[in-house]
């Protein structure tokens, strides 16, 4: 969430930089200009009214004690008090609408983002390896899979229906093993704590992180009078662990990795990422997020993204990295890595992993701050997330880059120790 005061005495700035997002936002600034006028306004009065409350009490105390009536004391009290309470009424609807509002409008971009209206506007920042030279054609993960017994598109159908799949023997084994050697890479080497979080969360932490109320659509809620969700990315409840706390600022950086399912509705995602794994209502992810302090934040950004990408070197698979332009970024992000990896079946770079700087729009909404010396005011973190990596688009990528001619897939080096030592995953007989 976007710092009323900042908007207050920046406007101009505001509506620009929503502006470069694609938002023409006239309408709603003008209405949170209106509502920060009114409760300027508001505020003041009830306080000055309370003031006269209070003394009023002193009047009636020394009336009582030189034996005075006070009976007009009391009366202007009882018409003061019904005054303050319905000034405090009209001050609770400006503050919810005013918070609605702000609810409801993205973070503004960093200076370092591209301007641009859509993808087409992101910059590529560097490449890693070289996609592989074929001497056949390469087959697609969906083509893979099947010939190779290790995925079931039309048994998950039968149970769930479209974009589920079943991984079975190696295939399973292989989306284990990509979650463990995360896990262990993130947590050994990159000094990150492990978590098991819930699946589920309740609607203030999905707040928190701007996934509510403005994109309820993507989410599977709880039937019932259940006031809970399925998550759709562990940095849900990695920024939730510590809302509504004050930090120690000689803590941070705090780093958190943390494996879950996953699970969106995907609304209005068509064409071809329905097929296949790209795009699926449930699917596993190993999450990176970071607890910063302002000054570090972007120093950590560049630090989680490589995170990321040393998942894709040790697999030896080839990528590229992505700046995000003003019109791709995220609801919540300031500024955006995506990582992408080459697909041999498709003959292009996709992205596996997103990393994102919200600054302090998430840790606002989620009240989280920090005191920089363990005493004094405190102040809002800043808060990073990425995928460290997508599992399920690492599986795809493993199995079209590592292909042979005769529909085996060769597993990458670095994964043997946990695919207990096996090498290759041979065609399934007939």
């Amino acid at each position: 969430m976007l710092d009323a005061a900042y908007v207050r005495e920046h406007l101009d700035d505001v509506r620009a930089a929503l502006k470069n997002r694609g938002l023409q936002a006239d309408a709603d600034l003008e209405q949170l200009a209106t509502l920060e006028s009114r409760r300027r306004r508001l505020i003041p009065e009830i306080e000055g009214l309370k003031r006269e409350q209070n003394a009023a009490g002193d009047e009636v105390a020394r009336a009582k004690r030189q034996g005075q009536d006070a009976s007009h004391i009391f009366a202007a009290n009882k018409a003061r008090a019904q005054q303050i309470r319905q000034l405090e009424i009209q001050l609770d609807q400006v503050e919810h609408q005013r918070t609605g509002l702000l609810m409801t409008m993205p973070n503004m971009p960093h200076a370092s983002v591209p301007a641009g209206a859509s993808a087409a506007d992101n910059k590529e920042v560097r490449r890693h390896g070289e996609p592989r030279a074929f001497d056949f054609e390469p087959k697609p993960h969906w083509d893979l899979g099947p010939a190779l017994g290790i995925i079931d598109f039309e048994r998950a159908t039968k149970m769930a229906g479209a974009r589920f799949a079943v991984l079975m023997g190696a295939g399973a084994r292989l989306e284990r093993a990509l979650i463990d050697f995360m896990l262990d890479l993130h947590t050994r080497e990159h000094g990150y704590i492990e978590v098991e979080p819930p699946f589920l969360v309740n609607a203030e932490a999905l707040k928190g992180t701007g996934n509510l109320p403005k994109f309820e659509q993507d989410l599977f809620k709880i039937a019932g009078d259940w006031d809970l969700y399925l998550i759709p990315t562990a940095e849900v409840p990695l920024t939730n662990l510590h809302r509504g706390e004050i930090l120690d600022g000689r803590r941070l950086p705090l780093r958190y990795t943390a494996y879950t399912p996953c699970f969106r509705s995907e609304a209005g995602s068509y064409g071809a990422d329905v097929r296949g794994l790209i795009r699926q209502h449930q699917f596993d992810k190993v999450e990176l997020v970071k607890f910063t302090t302002p000054d570090q934040s972007y120093a950590e950004l560049e630090t989680l993204t490589a995170n990321a990408e040393e998942v894709l070197k040790r697999l030896e698979l080839p990528y590229r990295i992505v700046l995000l332009s003003t019109g791709d970024l995220g609801f919540a992000s300031a500024k955006t890595y995506d990582i992408e990896v080459w697909l041999p079946s498709q003959k292009t770079y996709r992205e596996i992993s997103s990393c994102s700087n919200t600054e302090a729009f998430q840790a606002r909404r989620a009240n989280v701050k920090y005191r920089p010396a363990g005493t004094g005011k405190a102040e809002f973190v800043h808060t990073l997330n990425g995928s460290g990596l997508a599992v399920g688009r690492t599986l795809i990528a493993v199995l079209e880059n590592n292909q042979r001619k005769d529909g085996a897939v060769v597993i990458p080096p670095a994964l043997r120790p946990y695919m207990h030592g096996l090498e290759i995953i041979e065609p399934r007989r007939p």
